[in-house]
């Protein structure tokens, strides 16, 4: 019988010291003196320095910042990178048409040549870490007012910042950690000319669509290959015919033999954002508050969009790249609340700040700092809660209105100048996409359900007169059809030729619009009346949390965890901030509920059982002919295990959103797999993590060759790659 015990946050407890292996996100350049140790007493063979060096090429030189908001690997001394399908899902669209749908049936380029160039998507290493806390800081003096504060802080981050990349084509970031107790500088190099070489048709890299996502046991080949071109002399260029393939510093060699429970795992990539310290109070806010109303919005949303898209194959190219944006997070949300309250999260960080509140009890410094929480969390939330709303009209309601509030740059140009014609030239551009990806029927309806929960969440006064007006008469749909029936913004055609007339008078029909004026009078609300407050209440609560952070660094220097019997310690990590991060853990199934128990792993028989007969290709359970053809003769060549081909697996590693993408390595450096996703009992850790139900979701590297070579006949991208078996 295994026996799992709740760890509270500061509580002495023993446990096996595996179970803490699983937590965190490092920094790499921090491995060898706060991770090195307890990573080979897990198995790991290699050294810190193998991860990550300034001195010469390591594995660091292989992970990529991919689109900014995922990650990816290099995996060929011609610069050819992995990452998700989901992550490459909008460049695989913006290449799609009715006549030539990548999306439905894939793609592979069978030569250089072939590969297609995508504007606008950049990819970026880490070149060096430093900790540039105290530049930062200089002049930063206790009890300053906060705005003076940041003033400075402002100033110190460009002058570091400017320093170290001067005379050289780097860029940096340099982000706070511990709420700004300390400060890391990361100089980058960035790639803009990146091609999409393969990708799977979507009833592989997307098998089981929203219903299986965020979901195990998972069947998702999910994952896209992608290329780096530079100039001549291998530095960043924008796209041109002259580039060529990127050589890189280093590349993942990929192991063909596969994994076992218990086997050492390590994730690299650029998790974004966690909030392990979040008070109790700001728990409770995401569980009954946030999360329930921000869930019912898209819930209606994706059904919108689901009757739509079913109904035309237009639609379903347009929209199929913004439904996914639409659907991962309100699945994720409605897992994450589930899984806070399964681990009764709130009760246990009220019994940590209660062992707080004793710790520091003769500090007057800290002592008053809960209550303080109590106040500010009480006070923000009617402005928190209209930003999260504002963010759900705004940027994933109806499109009209988002779209209509990007001309207000038009009102301060002056017609005639090279500013108004340049502005106008960029904004025709936008629209050319914006209609691309456009259906005005589809847009109408989400217009219609949103601003309806929109505004009987919202408080009141908040509230642009036209939403009063539609509020108080109980229904949308008279004030939406007078929109979209008027609104240039509704009909490209009418925009465009407005446009492409006299500058004098665009901004003067605009501004009678009624998309802008509605668009305008919400942003204006937004801006006046909930930003200010809101940002005055949440750096009191960055302060406070400031504060927090370093007082319980201070008094529970060791966070009080005993590991094993020789007093092993637990460390402080910085919450993820989609900066560069390791997190380890093991190959481990799971025991997410009460009588269900899983593998590790799933295999291609688990994708023929959940296949779906009549259906039409574009059906989240369609399965191709030709996957069901390799399946029934096996012939699964070099990357098949004992007649079954392995197409998942789950591993104990700490992961968030961010982590899509990112290579998940074996403890010789090799690549095992491609990291795409968390189980549904998991979603939780961004804000509580539980080492008994938390697990991530692994595409199989050996899935990935498989239809790269068998399904895509694409056997060149194999022979540039570094397989390794034993």
């Amino acid at each position: 019988m295994k026996k799992y015990f709740h760890i509270l946050l500061f509580a002495c407890v023993i446990v096996p010291s595996s179970v803490f292996a699983h937590e965190g996100m490092w920094l790499p350049s921090l491995l060898q003196q706060l991770n090195e140790e307890d990573m080979k007493a897990n198995g790991f063979k290699l050294s810190a320095e193998d991860i990550y060096s300034v001195n010469k090429s390591s594995m660091k030189d292989a992970v990529v910042w991919f689109g900014r908001g995922c990650t990816g690997e290099v995996v060929s001394d011609q610069g050819l990178i992995l990452t998700n399908h989901h992550c490459g899902y909008g460049q695989i669209q913006s290449h799609s048409t009715v006549k030539d749908d990548l999306l439905t049936n894939g793609f592979a380029a069978q030569s250089f040549g072939e590969e297609l160039p995508n504007s606008g998507l950049t990819v970026s290493f880490v070149v060096r870490i430093d900790d540039v806390t105290s530049k930062v800081l200089a002049g930063v003096k206790d009890g300053m007012p906060e705005d003076k504060r940041q003033g400075i802080i402002d100033e110190n981050i460009k002058k570091v910042g400017d320093a170290a990349v001067k005379g050289t084509h780097y860029n940096y970031i340099i982000k706070p950690f511990f709420y700004g107790n300390e400060y890391y500088m990361f100089t980058m190099e960035t790639f803009k000319d990146i091609r999409l070489v393969f990708a799977p048709p979507s009833s592989i890299g997307k098998f089981g669509g929203d219903t299986d996502n965020w979901v195990w046991p998972r069947h998702t080949g999910d994952f896209s290959i992608f290329r780096i071109y530079a100039d001549k002399d291998g530095k960043p260029a924008e796209y041109s015919k002259d580039n060529v393939p990127y050589k890189p510093k280093y590349h993942f060699p990929i192991s063909l033999n596969g994994v076992k429970p218990d086997d050492f795992t390590m994730v690299y990539g650029f998790p974004g954002r966690t909030q392990q310290y979040l008070p109790s109070e700001g728990v409770s806010y995401v569980v009954n508050t946030s999360n329930p109303i921000k869930i019912a919005m898209r819930e209606k949303t994706i059904e919108i969009l689901d009757k739509n898209m079913a109904a035309s194959d237009e639609v379903r190219i347009k929209y199929s790249a913004k439904k996914a944006r639409v659907a991962n997070a309100y699945k994720k949300w409605i897992g994450e609340s589930k899984g806070l309250k399964r681990l009764d999260a709130i009760n246990k960080k009220e019994e940590q700040e209660k062992m707080f509140e004793e710790a520091v009890k003769n500090k007057p410094e800290y002592a008053s700092l809960l209550e303080s929480f109590k106040k500010e969390f009480a006070e923000v939330e009617k402005y928190q809660l209209a930003r999260d709303l504002y963010i759900e009209e705004m940027y994933y309601g109806p499109e009209v209105l988002r779209f209509a509030l990007g001309f207000s740059e038009l009102k301060s140009l002056q017609a005639g100048s090279p500013e108004m014609t340049k502005t106008i030239a960029a904004l025709k551009n936008k629209a050319k996409g914006f209609y691309k990806n456009y259906d005005k029927a589809t847009d109408q309806e989400i217009f219609v359900s949103a601003s309806t929960l929109y505004s009987g969440a919202i408080d009141a006064s908040f509230l642009p007169d036209e939403f009063l007006k539609a509020k108080e008469k109980g229904s949308f749909d008279k004030l939406a059809g007078s929109i979209y029936k008027k609104s240039i913004f509704a009909n490209q055609e009418k925009l465009m030729t407005l446009l492409d007339g006299s500058e004098a008078s665009i901004y003067a029909k605009i501004k009678k619009d009624p998309a802008f004026v509605l668009a305008k009078e919400i942003y204006d609300i937004y801006a006046t009346q909930i930003v200010p407050d809101y940002r005055r209440l949440t750096e009191e609560i960055d302060l406070s949390m400031r504060t927090y952070v370093k007082a319980l660094r201070e008094v529970f220097p060791n966070r009080e965890y005993v590991a094993n019997n020789k007093g092993a310690s637990k460390k402080y990590w910085s919450d993820a901030n989609s900066t560069l991060r390791v997190t380890y853990g093991k190959i481990e199934g799971s025991e997410p509920r009460d009588g269900v128990e899983f593998k590790y792993y799933t295999t291609l028989e688990g994708v023929m059982e959940k296949r779906l007969t009549d259906v039409p290709m574009t059906h989240e359970f369609y399965v191709p002919q030709k996957l069901m053809d390799l399946y029934k003769s096996k012939d699964y060549g070099q990357y098949g295990e004992d007649g079954k081909m392995i197409v998942c697996i789950t591993g104990s590693n700490h992961t968030t959103g961010g982590n899509s993408g990112s290579p998940v390595i074996n403890a010789e450096g090799q690549l095992i797999g491609i990291n795409f996703d968390r189980t549904w009992e998991s979603t939780m850790s961004d804000l509580m993590f539980d080492p008994v139900k938390c697990r991530n979701i692994i595409v199989d590297i050996r899935y990935v060759l498989f239809v790269v070579d068998k399904f895509g006949n694409c056997p060149r991208l194999i022979e540039e790659m570094t397989l390794v078996k034993q």
